[in-house]
C-alpha cells in the first residue's frame, strides 16, 4: 500500500488562489494527485484550476469529502488553519508554511493531541507516493514506484536520496518530509514507525540533522523492534560549529549529545548503516538489501 497519501487521497489545498498555493497546486494536479478544490476564504464559489474553492474547510469537506490538506497560508495565519482543517475531521494535514511562530505551534501541538490526524510539518516539502500521490513541493520526476521508506528533515536531502535510491536500481514506497521546524507534528520516530509498520516497506532512509533528539528517539525504537527492516541513515551538519544555526530553525546544536558526531554514533549503536554522505545512500541501501557487508 503506502502511508499518509495514496492514489484514493482527496486532497484539498488551503490558500489555494495564492500564488505559492496555485503553482503548487497546479504541479500536483499533473502529477495525477487526485486535487478536488481548495479554500481561500471570501472566494468560495468560484473556481481556481477548475477546482471548486470554498471560504472554509468544512465546507469543502462537506463538499468533497477531501481527507487530506496542503497549507499555504502565511506564517501568521498558518497555526489557525492547521485547527480549522483539525476540527473539519482532515485526516492527514500536510503544513508547507515556514516561519510560523513557536509559540503558535506550542499551541497547535496541544490543539490536536487528543484529534485522530496526521500533522506533517511545517516547514516541510510533504508527503509523495511516488506514482500516485504528490501532497507537497518536491520534484515529482525524482522518485519512482518502490519498496524503500524515506523520513527526512531536510526538503533537499529527500530528493538527494530519492535520486540515489532510484539511481541504484531501487524505488521509494512513501517519503515523508517531517519539516526542521523545533516543533513538528509528526517526529522522526512517528514517521519512521509508519514505514516500519506498512507491509510494503523493505527498507527505511533515515535522514537527520544536527539539534534535537529526534534521531536518538527514533533509533532506540528501532532497535527496540529488533531491527526488523533495515535503516540506513544520514545526519546533516557534521561540520557545524557548536551554537550555529545551520538552515533550519531546529538544526543548532545545543549540547554534546546532538552534534552530528554523538547522533550517527548512537544510530549505529541501534544497528543502522550510517553513511557520512548523502551520495552513498543508494549504494549501501542496495548492499544491505543484498545482504553485503558495509565498510564502516
Amino acid at each position: 500500500m503506502s502511508v499518509l497519501v495514496n492514489k484514493d487521497s482527496r486532497v484539498i489545498v488551503q490558500g489555494f488562489t495564492g500564488s505559492e498555493g496555485s503553482f503548487h497546486a497546479q504541479q500536483m494536479i499533473e502529477y495525477g494527485t487526485n486535487v478536488v478544490g481548495g479554500v481561500t476564504p471570501g472566494k468560495g464559489g468560484s473556481t481556481h484550476l477548475d477546482r471548486p474553492v470554498f471560504n472554509t474547510v468544512a465546507d469543502a469537506v462537506r463538499e468533497t469529502g477531501a481527507n487530506v490538506t496542503i497549507i499555504f497560508v502565511p506564517p501568521a495565519f498558518a497555526a489557525d488553519a492547521i485547527m480549522e482543517a483539525a476540527d473539519a475531521g482532515i485526516g492527514v494535514i500536510v503544513t508547507i508554511t515556514e516561519g510560523i511562530p513557536t509559540k503558535d505551534m506550542i499551541y497547535v501541538k496541544e490543539y490536536i493531541r487528543d484529534k485522530p490526524l496526521t500533522l506533517i510539518g511545517p516547514n516541510c516539502p510533504g508527503v509523495i507516493t511516488p506514482g500516485e500521490a504528490k501532497v507537497g513541493i518536491m520534484p515529482g520526476f525524482v522518485f519512482a514506484p518502490g519498496r524503500i521508506g524515506i523520513v527526512s528533515k531536510s526538503g533537499t536531502l529527500t530528493y538527494e536520496a530519492a535520486d540515489q535510491i532510484v539511481k541504484a536500481g531501487l524505488g521509494i514506497s512513501t517519503a515523508i518530509g517531517i519539516g526542521g521546524d523545533p516543533i513538528i507534528g509528526t517526529p522522526t520516530k512517528n514517521a519512521v514507525e509508519l514505514l516500519m509498520n506498512d507491509p510494503d516497506t523493505d527498507a527505511i532512509v533515515m535522514i537527520g540533522e544536527i539539534g534535537g533528539n529526534y534521531e536518538a528517539m527514533a533509533s532506540q525504537y528501532i532497535k527496540e523492534t529488533g531491527n526488523k527492516k533495515p535503516v540506513v541513515g544520514f545526519i546533516a551538519g557534521q561540520t557545524a560549529p557548536k551554537g550555529r544555526r545551520m538552515g533550519h530553525a531546529g538544526a543548532i546544536i545545543g549540547g554534546a549529545d546532538d552534534t552530528a558526531e554523538a547522533k550517527m554514533r548512537i544510530m549505529a549503536e541501534c544497528g543502522i548503516h550510517v553513511v557520512k554522505s548523502p551520495a552513498d545512500i543508494g549504494e549501501t541501501m542496495a548492499k544491505v538489501l543484498k545482504g553485503e557487508s558495509i565498510e564502516a
